[in-house]
């Protein structure tokens, strides 16, 4: 993936020397309400690979709100001699850039995010967030959430390397991002208590799929204005896209494949999604919730 000497956002916090602190006890509420481990494990298990922040699921399983933490101090910036930081600043710029200029010929205006380097533990205004359940946003405080020892389980634990397999990572997270200030990710919490788990399940997975797909539409709008992909770059991203299918991570755990328990879609979705946002680099073309059999 071609990167380096592209331009750098400033919109990235790095609170990694906070360590793994963030308090003992036995568990945690989310809006004032205790969870049980059979939703922490629920929520772990529908949001742990690029989902939306678990913390929020724990919410809506609980009926509860996200929780609002305190202020924090003002995060710094990341060193300029970090190659890892300074890789996921250039792509975060590059999301800026492509949605910006899609908001705008649309008519409206994009709102950047935040992207927030942790280690271990960190708060947000979805609660406490854990490098345990992978990269998350929170649409709380809009804020994509990564400590960059996932790239490492990424590429070791789930066989999906390469620059442009990470960057697919950020991309989605973005998505999510972009689904919130489209007013999709609100309709979605809206559904929760109207549907039954299997029915949300279903929504959770076209919800997924659209991140997926608009990752592919960043990529689409990318190349075409900054030439960033190289050989093997796509095929790095698809196969990063099949490993962390709900069919293949299931299989991969030692569990039985349990369709009405997908919430990000199979390995086969997940590709097909992608690859239309790719190949297309059309928001409309990413309608998941219309489409039928996704």
């Amino acid at each position: 993936m071609k990167w380096e000497g592209n331009r750098e956002s400033d919109n990235v916090e790095d609170r990694r020397d906070e360590g793994y602190g963030g308090g003992g006890g036995g568990g945690f509420g989310v809006g004032g309400r205790s969870i049980g481990i059979g939703a922490i494990v629920v929520a772990l298990l529908g949001g742990w690979v690029l989902g939306v922040n678990p913390l929020t699921s724990l919410g809506l399983l609980s009926g509860g709100q996200p929780a609002q933490v305190q202020q924090q101090a003002p995060a710094h910036r990341p060193p300029a001699d970090d190659p890892m930081a300074k890789f996921v600043s250039t792509v975060l710029a590059d999301t800026e850039d492509v949605w910006t200029d899609i908001f705008r010929q649309g008519g409206a205006t994009y709102r950047d995010p935040k992207l927030v380097l942790f280690h271990g533990t960190t708060q947000t205004s979805c609660g406490q967030g854990q490098a345990a359940m992978g990269p998350f946003y929170c649409p709380g405080d809009q804020k994509v959430y990564i400590d960059l020892d996932f790239y490492q389980t990424l590429r070791d634990r789930l066989g999906a390397p390469g620059e442009f397999a990470q960057a697919y990572v950020i991309a989605h997270e973005v998505g999510h991002h972009v689904q919130n200030l489209m007013g999709i990710s609100q309709k979605m919490d809206e559904m929760r208590s109207r549907v039954s788990q299997r029915e949300y399940n279903a929504l959770s997975v076209r919800l997924e799929l659209q991140a997926d797909c608009f990752a592919g539409v960043w990529a689409n709008h990318a190349q075409a204005a900054r030439h960033i992909l190289e050989q093997g770059d796509v095929e790095s991203a698809m196969n990063a896209a099949a490993k962390i299918g709900d069919d293949a991570l299931q299989r991969s755990a030692g569990r039985a494949v349990v369709p009405d328990s997908f919430t990000h879609g199979t390995s086969a979705q997940r590709q097909r999604w992608f690859s239309t946002g790719l190949q297309t680099g059309s928001v409309k073309a990413c309608d998941t919730f219309s489409a039928k059999g996704v």
